[in-house]
């Protein structure tokens, strides 16, 4: 009977009290943040102080290596013999056997002492033996020469002078020949001497452009540096240069042509002359082609 009436009894809904506005949670937005590259920190005057006084102190100990080559060369002979001489010394004035005992640290600690020494004094030696070999300029033997093609127009002719003279003042280079076309348009520079009259040796083009060194040059494309001429065989093909130029650079101009540059100096053309000749090539390969 209970459990009918509990059945049949409803329960209405608790009535939903509502809660306080200050109770209610609020939504928080999060600050938006940028992040910016790290900026690099500019020099103070105090770093740029330093490095200037670490600069000059660095020239200062160079400059004072190169002004005393064979005293630096001889230093390691100096240490290793020092160093020899204070082992006998310390051995003599110590009272210990002149016989090394390996039971011994002091004889163990000389040992390895003298090794030292013997490898400083070897190292010495060496440093003597090998010295850098100084090269310098050499005076080519030739007379001066400045031709020019009839057929090259004024403003070729102004770009090929300045060429010439560009090269003369930054590089090495003493003789400028340049084939276009089949032809020589420039021959500036120093020039061999001809045994007839004494007069500057005309560039035979023809001849030229058979001989090994134009032919790889051309079919390379790529710039040719001899730098010791005196080490190829096909300078025998260069007649009209001087018989002691000491680098040569064969650099291809475009299609058509070639510059031929001879310098006074061995290994005297630096990689950005290299580029720097490879360059003009172009400029002068756009000038010259125009009819």
């Amino acid at each position: 009977m209970e459990m009918n009436l509990l059945r049949s009894r409803t329960f209405s809904p608790l009535p939903s009290t509502p809660r306080p506005a200050s109770s209610q949670r609020r939504r928080r937005r999060l600050p938006s943040i940028t992040f910016l590259p790290p900026q690099p920190r500019l020099p103070s005057r105090g770093d740029r102080v330093c490095s200037r006084a670490m600069q000059q102190r660095q020239e200062w100990v160079g400059d004072w290596v190169r002004s005393n080559d064979t005293l630096v060369r001889a230093l390691p002979i100096l240490v290793g013999g020092a160093s020899l001489l204070a082992v006998l010394l310390n051995r003599a004035v110590s009272g210990i056997a002149a016989v090394s005992d390996a039971s011994s640290s002091q004889s163990r600690a000389d040992i390895l002492t003298l090794a030292l020494s013997v490898t400083d004094i070897l190292a010495g030696l060496v440093w003597l033996s090998i010295r850098p070999k100084t090269i310098s300029p050499v005076a080519p033997r030739g007379v001066d020469c400045k031709r020019v093609d009839e057929d090259v127009s004024s403003s070729a002719l102004r770009e090929l002078l300045w060429t010439c003279d560009s090269l003369t003042a930054a590089t090495c280079c003493k003789s400028l020949v340049v084939v276009y076309g089949g032809n020589c348009k420039l021959q500036v520079g120093v020039a061999a001497a001809s045994p007839e009259d004494g007069n500057a040796v005309n560039v035979d083009a023809q001849k030229f452009m058979q001989g090994s060194l134009y032919k790889s040059a051309m079919e390379s494309k790529k710039q040719s540096y001899l730098a010791n001429l005196a080490l190829y065989p096909g300078r025998t093909e260069l007649p009209f240069l001087p018989t002691n130029t000491q680098a040569l650079i064969l650099q291809p101009i475009g299609d058509e042509g070639i510059a031929v540059i001879g310098g006074d100096t061995i290994r005297g053309f630096t990689n950005l002359d290299q580029a720097w000749i490879a360059m003009i090539a172009d400029k002068l390969d756009a000038t010259l082609s125009k009819p």
